[in-house]
């Protein structure tokens, strides 16, 4: 069932000017793909082989640098100055074939007006893959990644900032789609309009009820239209 939107006259007109941006994962495919699954698997592994850790140790270690850092990538690079490079390389070369194919994706993308941007905690190969199976590649501009935002993630201020600054993005004329709440919250501050893209994972809950929240969906497609009826 998809989310109650707001009356249209909130949702922001779409024209030449505007700028989409969009989280990928698990936002622009459904969450019930479980990609992350892989990837932390992955991560675990990498923990386990570069410090070399028992597989308990090693998770005990992932989850820790995850909520002290952030990322487990950035908790790695500070305490233990890991190459960046080859850490994306291994948790990133994961089966997207669970991701299927969306032509209703890449059609309400198509009748949108404005800049596309894909704006992600992961990598750009990682992103680039993903786009390519939903069949969606073609209709953005560019990625902005974890490497993009030197390896600081979102929701910390610094990658919003050199996201706006490096393609040049008005805010007001920017709306972002995020299936994780908190990320949307400095977006809001900085004067974009924020979609939350719901899910029922627990970790991308916190925040979902703040103001700075401007609109809900767990229809993206749905929502895309609607924008598109409004332009």
């Amino acid at each position: 069932m998809t989310s109650p939107l707001k009356p249209r006259s909130d949702l922001p007109r779409m024209d030449a000017g505007s700028v989409l941006i969009f989280d990928l994962d698990n936002t622009l495919y459904p969450a019930a793909c479980n990609l992350f699954a892989q990837v932390s698997t992955l991560i675990g592994h990498y923990v386990r082989d570069t410090l070399s850790l028992e597989p308990d140790e090693a998770y005990r270690v992932q989850k820790d640098y995850f909520h002290r850092y952030g990322t487990t990538l950035r908790g790695l690079m500070t305490e233990h100055e890991i190459d960046p490079a080859d850490y994306l390389s291994k948790v990133h070369d994961i089966d997207v074939s669970v991701v299927a194919p969306a032509p209703d994706l890449a059609a309400a993308l198509d009748d949108l007006p404005g800049r596309k941007l894909i704006f992600t905690n992961a990598s750009r190969g990682h992103a680039e893959r993903v786009m390519e199976r939903l069949g969606i590649a073609d209709r953005f501009e560019t990625i902005f990644d974890i490497v993009d935002a030197d390896y600081i993630p979102k929701p910390e201020q610094q990658p919003y900032d050199l996201l706006l600054a490096r393609d040049g993005i008005d805010p007001g004329k920017a709306v972002y789609f995020e299936d994780m709440a908190k990320n949307l919250l400095p977006a809001k501050e900085m004067g974009m309009t924020t979609v939350w893209v719901h899910t029922d994972l627990e970790w991308a809950q916190a925040g979902r009820d703040d103001p700075r929240i401007d609109h809900q969906t767990d229809d993206i497609v749905g929502f895309l239209r609607t924008l598109a009826n409004g332009s």
